[in-house]
This record gives C-alpha cells, sequence and structure tokens, in this order.
C-alpha cells in the first residue's frame, strides 16, 4: 500500500475545521464517576470555538457531562479520524446565545426545544485535538494542547 504525503500541520488544521463546520453528528464519548464508559452518537452544532450538542437529560451521557464535564469526541473513519478531548458546561436553552436554538435546530434537524421537558444542551470547548490519516502522520497529529493551536 502507498501513502500519501502526510499532511503539513496547516492542511491538516484546515482540514479539521472544514470537518467541524460540514458534518452534522460525532461519537460523544464520557465515563460515570466508577468509569463506566458510554459511546453515543450525537448532533452537533461548531459555532468556530466550541461545539454544542443536546441529549435527554436523564441519558447518561446527559449525567456524566453534567456531573464531571470531561468529554472525547470521534470524528471520521479510522483512517482519516479527529479526535477532540473537551470540557463541557450544561446550557440551559434559556441560556443559548440569540438565535442558537434555531441555528441548531436548522444544522442538525433536530429542535431540542419541542421536546418536553426540554432537553439541556451542553457546550464543548476543545482542549486536545489530534487529527490523522495514515501512520506516517501519526508523529505530528496534535494540533492543539491545553486549548491552544500548536503551529
Amino acid at each position: 500500500m502507498t501513502l500519501d504525503a502526510p499532511r503539513t500541520f496547516d492542511e491538516r488544521r484546515k482540514d479539521t475545521l472544514a470537518r467541524f463546520e460540514s458534518d452534522v453528528d460525532v461519537w460523544v464519548s464520557t465515563a460515570d464517576g466508577t468509569g463506566v464508559p458510554c459511546l453515543v452518537p450525537l448532533s452537533f452544532l461548531w459555532d468556530g470555538e466550541t461545539f454544542l450538542l443536546s441529549t435527554a437529560r436523564a441519558n447518561p451521557t446527559a449525567r456524566n457531562l453534567h456531573a464531571n464535564g470531561r468529554v472525547r469526541l470521534a470524528f471520521g473513519v479510522t483512517r482519516d479520524v479527529v479526535l477532540v478531548e473537551g470540557t463541557s458546561t450544561t446550557v440551559e436553552t434559556a441560556a443559548l446565545r440569540p438565535g442558537e436554538g434555531a441555528e441548531f435546530a436548522a444544522r442538525t434537524g433536530f429542535d431540542p426545544r419541542d421536546i418536553r421537558p426540554p432537553y439541556p444542551y451542553f457546550r464543548i470547548t476543545p482542549v486536545w485535538i489530534q487529527a490523522w490519516r495514515e501512520v506516517n502522520e501519526i508523529a505530528g497529529r496534535d494540533l492543539m494542547k491545553e486549548g491552544r493551536w500548536l503551529g
């Protein structure tokens, strides 16, 4: 198998941001206080700095995010992956930014505000981002550390 040349940092960052803009769903990984993992697909809205997700308050993902605020997001397929580790803040519908609920609904085709009781939202702030396609990109896969873009 012949590998394409590894992308530069700038190419990886551009490709990663394009994925955040174009993808609608992401795998969301959380764990409870005893370490029991939970992995679910959720729709999201990317605002250029944070991700906005929503799920039922009673779901394990919501409980885990509310309890410890730690999350990992996985985009793409195994040979073109972006991993994001982040922190989560619970956002109730009334605390959304103006127009944000409508933008989330239009982007995802799902409006948590219409459900009773309304689902909470979770704002995910990335603190670590990695992206790679093949083994030749693993060495330079870190794009963000401690919430700051590298390069």
